[in-house]
């Protein structure tokens, strides 16, 4: 019989416990008081845990930022898998998810400022959402849904747009119809004509829960 990964022992188990309470430590504090205006030892008295085992964990601040960051993506991009799943149509897939990126700029704008001024975003967001994000492409130009020269291009220029465009928003300078004009000029950009993309964008959303 095939040997698998060996079973975690307890030190392992102890030592995952303490990393999921310093990154929900920091989650909250960050909510609470912004990234800024959080130190070190603030994140691990709201832990409860010593000093020291912060950089057991992490080896700064930022190192833990970025962990939140890509931890709160990917249960952003598993929502969108189970809300999108039933949904035919790939151009209303990727109107969705950008429609939902762009809407938490304005629901949750702590958490769309710690992505959009984060200088490890792009890495992180490709990452946690560029799996979902390719393959709804692919399967968009597979279905002759979708048109673009290079599709790694479009991948990189979608997702600029989106970082752009909440920016905008968290600004103040993006209209209350963001998130559908930017979804119709996306759509656009991968080849939908403009009747079409515009209808695209203007469909119900569906309900997107974010697990605990």
């Amino acid at each position: 019989m095939a040997s698998g990964s060996p079973a975690p022992t307890r030190q392992d188990r102890r030592r995952e416990r303490t990393r999921a309470r310093l990154l929900g430590a920091a989650r909250t504090l960050f909510a609470r008081q912004g990234v800024e205006e959080t130190r070190i030892n603030e994140i691990t008295e709201e832990a409860d845990v010593g000093f020291g085992s912060f950089y057991n964990h992490f080896d700064s601040k930022e190192a833990i930022v970025e962990a939140v960051l890509a931890d709160s993506l990917g249960a952003q991009g598993a929502a969108l898998e189970r809300a999108t799943r039933e949904l035919e149509d790939p151009a209303e897939v990727v109107s969705v998810a950008h429609r939902h990126f762009v809407r938490l700029a304005r629901t949750d704008p702590d958490w769309a400022w710690l992505l959009v001024r984060l200088e490890v975003s792009h890495n992180v967001m490709v990452a946690a959402l560029g799996p979902h994000a390719q393959r709804d492409l692919e399967r968009g130009i597979s279905d002759g849904r979708f048109a673009v020269p290079n599709a790694r291009v479009a991948f990189f220029a979608t997702g600029g747009a989106l970082l752009f465009v909440m920016r905008a928003v968290l600004d103040g300078d993006a209209p209350a119809s963001a998130e559908r004009d930017h979804a119709e000029g996306v759509l656009r950009m991968l080849g939908l004509t403009a009747a079409d993309a515009a209808e695209v964008a203007r469909r119900p959303m569906p309900r997107i829960r974010v697990a605990a």
